[in-house]
């Protein structure tokens, strides 16, 4: 029951109450008058007993807000409480990570370049070395070399070298030689190199028959006893390589792949003009070919044998260009 409702009913009883001491009581005919009192000494009538009004209840104030009586039939439900509030979990730390100590990466095995091989020739110390044909000055002789003039060794026995000589064997005194070694090229370079050496004292004859027609077809008159500077080279870059030179040493400069005078290397084949030539213009001052191995030695054929000798300064004058095939 709210205040609204509270207040109604003490007006409700109040107005009740008065209006009971208002009626009139109706007195019997048959009975007497009820006895005159004396009148107060004023002159007032006695003033009527006004009914007692009962106290009512302090109003309730504002924040103090009767509750409603509850059924007593009826179980009320508990008010519910508050949750709990949850548990917060401290944070767990962490440790920190800690990373392995780094192991340290084995090394890979270090990698062995290819160990230089060296091409091992004999040199002539002096002029008029003889070639012979046994190990001993009782053995005739085969041909000569002049001072530094190359030859290929084959195996040294008594004081005797066994040399590679007009596609042979011949023996030359290890007294009057001393070794010089070039670094070697690819196996091609080296195979066409070994047939060069063999071929060494060979006589030179302009001219020559080729070894084939330039397209790789054998010419059926070649002997190989003599050569000149481009049939050499024809010779030894078919057999040695594979490789078809053509026939003259001016169509061969045409060939291959140019190369400058400061990047030649072993096995560059170069070209260079001649006393008779050396006026002509173009193609025709080139008159002469010959094979490079290095260090400035040409192996090639000129005047009187297939030989390997340095390049002379009047030789070094005469170039002209540089090919390379292989």
């Amino acid at each position: 029951m709210n205040k609204k409702h509270l207040l109604l009913a003490l007006c409700l009883a109040l107005s009740l109450s008065m209006s009971a001491c208002g009626e009139k009581q109706t007195v019997p005919s048959d009975s007497a008058p009820p006895p005159v009192t004396d009148m107060p000494s004023d002159g007032n009538p006695p003033a009527e007993e006004q009914p007692e009004i009962p106290e009512l209840p302090e109003e309730p104030s504002d924040d103090q807000t009767p509750s409603e009586p509850s059924d007593p039939g009826e179980e009320q439900p508990e008010e519910p409480s508050d949750p709990e509030p949850p548990v917060v979990a401290p944070p767990v730390t962490q440790p920190p990570v800690t990373q392995p100590p780094a192991t340290e990466q084995p090394k890979p095995p270090a990698v062995t370049p290819p160990q230089q091989e060296y091409d091992v020739l004999l040199a002539s110390t002096t002029n008029g070395l003889q070639v012979r044909t046994g190990a001993g000055t009782k053995y005739a002789s085969m041909g000569s070399l002049d001072q530094s003039d190359m030859v290929a060794a084959v195996r040294k026995s008594d004081g005797w070298y066994e040399v590679y000589y007009k596609n042979t064997r011949g023996f030359v005194s290890s007294a009057y030689v001393k070794s010089v070694q070039f670094a070697k090229g690819s196996n091609q370079v080296e195979n066409v190199i070994s047939e060069g050496k063999k071929l060494l004292g060979i006589p030179y004859e302009l001219g020559a028959q080729r070894y084939h027609w330039g397209n790789g077809v054998k010419n059926t008159d070649f002997t190989g006893k003599t050569y000149d500077c481009s049939s050499l080279m024809q010779y030894i870059f078919k057999v040695g390589a594979g490789v078809n030179l053509d026939m003259t040493s001016r169509s061969q400069s045409l060939q291959g792949t140019y190369v400058a005078r400061k990047n030649i290397r072993r096995g560059d084949l170069l070209f260079f003009t001649n006393s008779s030539r050396v006026n002509k213009t173009g193609l025709e001052r080139i008159g002469h070919v010959a094979l490079y191995l290095g260090d400035n030695m040409i192996l090639h054929t000129a005047s009187d044998h297939a030989v390997i000798e340095p390049i002379s300064a009047q030789r070094s004058s005469y170039y002209i260009t540089a090919r390379r095939f292989l």
